[in-house]
């Protein structure tokens, strides 16, 4: 581990991804769970079925019709869908409620809408950071922050797109977030070590580092916030038992809450200790050790 890291309070993210099954009271109720577990966003996502899948995958079966809401895929996508106007009712809902709203997007359309909603930053998913013309009104017309997961992402890639946003003058305004595209991801395919490349290579290029968990439990989350990622996201449910296939790589409100208790702890944690007896130490201390120390110091004189 780096001793020269920062380490800021833990930004939890809560993401709700498609675990609301298209239901709006449902998607509420997610909001105010996770808030009430102390997470610092509840991030949503926003396709535009039509643009962001091609005709193929449109018109393919859904992998697992168990969990479809619809078919062919596109429309299990479309059903899955809020307005932007209900994107703009759950961002009211969120701050209502004390938590932050924030979104993915899968498309350059659903990036326009959410544009408008100026949350504090847009977060680009893995299978689509390279979509190029998403970034063009990203970049231009939004002053947030730029999230970037890096799943299915080589070094190659990364560096390309890296390059891009900086000719587009918003390297700066990117939070480079280490993740594997897996669901429920194997502890051993997270490669967290990733975290600390990323700081050693971009460090003073980006703004900051985050982590994109699918795996069971939160131990791994808790040693890449130790690592550097000051973003911790991970997918949520209110029941890993619902309907759809990404419930069963989320955290439920319990989960949850664990999770922002630990990653806290663990922020208040990490300090340097002066070179003291602690106030805290000073009552054992003086019950224990000091007549051996003041033994020690009269043998000296």
């Amino acid at each position: 581990m780096s001793t020269n890291i920062k380490y800021t309070k833990p930004t939890v993210v809560a993401e709700h991804c498609c675990n609301h099954m298209g239901d709006l009271d449902l998607a509420k109720k997610m909001v105010k769970t996770a808030a009430d577990c102390g997470a610092t966003y509840a991030k949503f996502q926003k396709w535009e079925p039509s643009v962001a899948l091609s005709e193929s995958q449109y018109n393919a079966p859904h992998p697992n019709s168990s969990h479809s809401f619809g078919e062919p895929y596109g429309i299990h996508r479309k059903n899955l869908e809020f307005t932007a106007e209900q994107h703009v009712e759950l961002q009211q809902f969120s701050e209502d409620h004390g938590i932050k709203y924030c979104s993915s997007v899968f498309d350059k359309v659903s990036a326009e809408i959410i544009i408008k909603l100026a949350p504090d930053f847009i977060k680009i998913p893995s299978q689509k950071n390279l979509k190029l013309d998403m970034y063009d009104p990203i970049c231009a017309d939004f002053g947030g922050d730029i999230h970037i997961s890096s799943g299915m992402t080589t070094g190659e890639q990364m560096e390309f797109l890296l390059e891009e946003l900086d000719k587009r003058n918003a390297l700066s305004r990117v939070v480079l977030y280490t993740t594997t595209s897996h669901y429920p991801c194997a502890h051993e395919n997270l490669f967290l070590l990733r975290i600390s490349k990323f700081r050693e290579m971009y460090a003073d290029k980006v703004k900051g580092f985050g982590f994109s968990g699918h795996h069971n439990g939160i131990a791994a989350d808790v040693a890449a916030y130790t690592l550097g990622a000051s973003y911790v996201e991970r997918h949520f449910t209110l029941d890993r038992t619902m309907k759809g296939t990404d419930h069963a790589a989320s955290l439920e409100p319990q989960g949850l809450s664990k999770l922002v208790r630990d990653l806290n702890n663990v922020h208040d944690a990490l300090k340097t200790r002066p070179e003291k007896i602690l106030d805290v130490e000073m009552e054992a201390f003086n019950k224990v050790k000091k007549s051996d120390w003041d033994a020690l110091l009269a043998n000296r004189s």
